[in-house]
């Protein structure tokens, strides 16, 4: 039996065994068949030559998505900080001396809500831009 491809549904068809094929479908050599459609090598994804044929080709590298790293990085500092906050919040609370002075609380809540307006700034998602981390912050122990 005669086997046919047709690049517009990616299917193979058999002559005398369907009944009808796609217009596009073309005659597929059965060795370019197994190679191609069956057993393609790691690595490698099928694309379609100027007769509608299908050929390998390497697969393409990902394309990495920036926005989405960058919410990553931002909500994994976000969850570094907080600790801190509350344990300065815990410590008003409960009239005990507060380990952050009221100028570094400041600082801390400023850089979480730059934290938070991040993905909205113009220059996100580039890192360069990132908001800063206040020095102290570093030298405080959880």
């Amino acid at each position: 039996m005669k086997r046919y491809y047709s690049q517009a549904t990616g299917c193979t068809y058999l002559l005398g065994l369907h009944p009808s094929m796609p217009d596009d479908a073309v005659e597929i050599p059965e060795a370019l068949f197994l190679s191609v459609v069956c057993n393609p090598p790691p690595g490698k994804i099928r694309a379609h030559d100027e007769k509608g044929l299908p050929c390998l080709v390497d697969v393409p590298e990902p394309v990495p998505n920036l926005a989405a790293q960058e919410r990553a990085w931002r909500d994994s500092e976000l969850s570094a900080v907080m600790w801190l906050r509350d344990r300065h919040r815990d410590q008003l609370e409960i009239s005990e001396s507060a380990t952050l002075t009221a100028e570094q609380f400041n600082e801390l809540l400023v850089y979480m809500q730059e934290l938070r307006d991040w993905p909205q700034l113009p220059d996100f998602p580039d890192s360069e831009h990132r908001p800063t981390v206040p020095d102290w912050i570093a030298e405080q122990s959880q």
